[in-house]
């Protein structure tokens, strides 16, 4: 077997992307339709957490049903045969769309956009219980000026517990913390989101791990319409509310969509739009939470563990 194997039914059309832990083809599915093709490399398999990380995309890309949710057509969990068909976002990532964007800041309205849909795909896994973990602008994908959150191998359903995840970048204080993840530490994530999309920078700076652990828990985020004045007042009020240290002071998700939409002058959306609902939590972590491991070093300057184990990625490069 070698990590270029070809999925039965799918033709290979071009290579989108290789990343740390699966190639992800443009492919042709036996429907005929044009569908992202993820296939775990040879390591991924061989390595238990990775594999685990995997197969849980697998299944929850799968089960979930939301517009603003990437949506998984087709797919094995486990075993050499391992693969997900997903939906085909055509713009790539967000952070690809930011990098094309002069000053990496999108326009006011398109950026509201953006961020109406990622609160709503939140919604939806924060109703059936569920934690996304991992909101990003690498993991928020784009076709035609809309957004859907994917990549929900760190998912898992609070009732049944999880091990804590998280980017440094995004991760809640709690999360520094060593405490367990909640729809707070996404909504936390949803924040800092804002800020980077609605003034062209994060709120908190840092180096190093240790750097960034120290903003995120001891500074405070400037005023959200002091970096944009153009920015909607309710808008930047629950942005800063988002960031608060305590999770118990943070808006919910709903109530950061709700805003938002009213922004762009929409009317409130049905927050649980019919889907299918779990029947079961499968998540793919025991009932004991973890706290995130330290980042540990790699071969290159400056790069970092990814605090979810196995992959190792650069949260301290410049994007272009």
């Amino acid at each position: 077997m070698t990590s270029e194997r070809s999925i039965p039914g799918y033709r290979l059309l071009h290579l989108l992307g290789r990343g740390q832990s699966a190639l992800v083809h443009l492919a042709e599915d036996p429907q005929g339709r044009q569908v992202a093709l993820k296939i775990p490399l040879e390591k991924t398999l061989r390595q238990q957490e990775a594999a685990e990380r995997f197969g849980n995309e697998v299944r929850l890309s799968l089960q979930f049903r939301h517009p603003h949710v990437v949506r998984g057509y087709a797919g094995t969990a486990f075993g050499p045969k391992a693969f997900v068909a997903l939906h085909y976002y055509p713009d790539g990532t967000l952070c690809d769309v930011l990098a094309a964007q002069p000053g990496n800041k999108l326009p006011l309205r398109q950026a509201l956009r953006i961020l109406a849909d990622v609160a709503s795909g939140l919604t939806y896994l924060h109703h059936l219980g569920a934690v996304h973990q991992d909101v990003k602008t690498q993991n928020v994908y784009i076709a035609g000026g809309r957004a859907a959150l994917g990549d929900l191998g760190s998912t898992y359903f609070t009732a049944q517990g999880g091990q804590a995840s998280g980017s440094p970048f995004y991760m809640a204080p709690e999360i520094y913390q060593g405490e367990s993840s909640s729809p707070a530490s996404d909504v936390y994530s949803l924040g800092i989101l804002t800020y980077e999309l609605l003034s062209g920078q994060r709120p908190y700076q840092g180096e190093s791990y240790e750097a960034l652990m120290g903003a995120h828990l001891t500074r405070f985020a400037p005023p959200l319409t002091a970096l944009n004045p153009g920015v909607p007042r309710p808008v930047a009020r629950l942005a800063e509310q988002a960031l608060a240290k305590r999770p118990q002071d943070r808006p919910t998700a709903e109530a950061l969509h709700g805003v938002l939409l009213s922004a762009l002058g929409e009317p409130p959306e049905e927050e649980t739009p019919p889907g299918l609902t779990p029947a079961r939590p499968v998540g793919r972590h025991g009932a004991v939470a973890r706290p995130p491991a330290l980042p540990g070093r790699s071969a290159e300057p400056g790069a970092m563990e990814d605090p979810r184990g196995g992959s190792r990625w650069n949260p301290f490069r410049r994007r272009k």
